[in-house]
């Protein structure tokens, strides 16, 4: 709650803000009284007056504006001198997120918050996971003559982001794991042998890694969440498909991360149940032995 402030004080903040920020921006009294059409002698007065009154809200919204500031900081109700749009604009930000393995604004979001939890739900298995044949069949299609190239240069980078000092904890839809063991829907045509390899290497990597990397498996029928990653408390980013929206306002980021705490507190697999369901997964995938 804002405390509340004496009217003789908010006047003399009045003054002083109005003053440093024409400080700032080297506007004079001459070229201030323009911009808000009014006569010289009137800013000379908003900061020299040593009384109580503050200007009309039409004056103080024009000074605002000429000034490049806000209102609400010229009458001390904020502390950020930013416009709303300046805030808005600082807070939330929209990239082309192109059709890539690791492209260079999520791996610089990556080594941004290297040494803080990093908490992802993705929109497929994650890339950092994926055996190189997934990578291929997935991203040859699309990336042609360069897939080979893209996918050594990649291989780097994941490799990096696995190796970071940072904590990852990943929430999937059962059905996701549950799909690409079966080959279906999205995995359709993906071949056992290749699908084995990615659950023994999933497995390998579990037992590496844990507890430093968590895996949840949650039921998407009771719980959904948008492809989205927590890069700690710096920033969340959401996958919309061609872009990426990403969030670094602290109230935002808390809310996100709420959301991913509840996906992990109801999630029907925790971490330590993941390893068996992928061994159950294997087992359907290879049949029963021959006798």
């Amino acid at each position: 709650m804002q405390d509340k402030i004496d009217k003789r004080d908010r006047a003399a903040q009045f003054r002083l803000r109005l003053a440093r920020a024409m400080e700032e921006r080297h506007v004079s009294q001459s070229a201030l009284a323009r911009h808000i059409g009014v006569d010289r002698s009137t800013v000379s007065q908003l900061l020299t007056d040593e009384g109580a009154r503050l200007p009309n809200a039409h004056v103080v919204g024009s000074c605002a504006s000429a000034l490049g500031v806000s209102a609400d900081w010229l009458l001390t109700l904020s502390n950020r001198p930013e416009s709303a749009a300046e805030l808005l604009a600082s807070s939330l930000t929209v990239t082309e997120a192109p059709r890539a393995l690791v492209d260079e604004r999520i791996f610089e979001w990556h080594q941004e918050a290297a040494g803080y939890k990093i908490r992802y739900v993705p929109a497929t298995l994650p890339d950092m996971l994926k055996t190189r044949a997934v990578l291929e069949w997935e991203y040859a299609p699309h990336l042609g003559r360069t897939a080979d190239q893209a996918i050594g240069a990649s291989e780097d980078r994941l490799t990096w982001m696995r190796s970071a000092q940072s904590d990852y904890e990943i929430a999937m839809p059962l059905y996701e794991i549950d799909s690409f063991a079966q080959a279906s829907g999205y995995y359709e045509g993906l071949c056992p042998k290749i699908r084995l390899e990615q659950i023994d290497h999933l497995l390998e990597i579990c037992e590496q890694l844990y507890p430093r990397l968590r895996i949840y498996l949650f039921d998407a029928k009771r719980l959904y969440s948008a492809p989205v990653t927590i890069f700690g408390p710096l920033l969340c980013v959401f996958y919309a498909g061609s872009h990426y929206m990403a969030f670094r306002d602290r109230d935002r980021i808390e809310t996100f991360a709420r959301h991913f705490d509840r996906l992990v507190r109801e999630a029907d697999l925790t971490a330590r149940d993941f390893p068996d369901h992928l061994r159950r997964l294997r087992a359907a995938i290879s049949g029963p032995p021959q006798g």
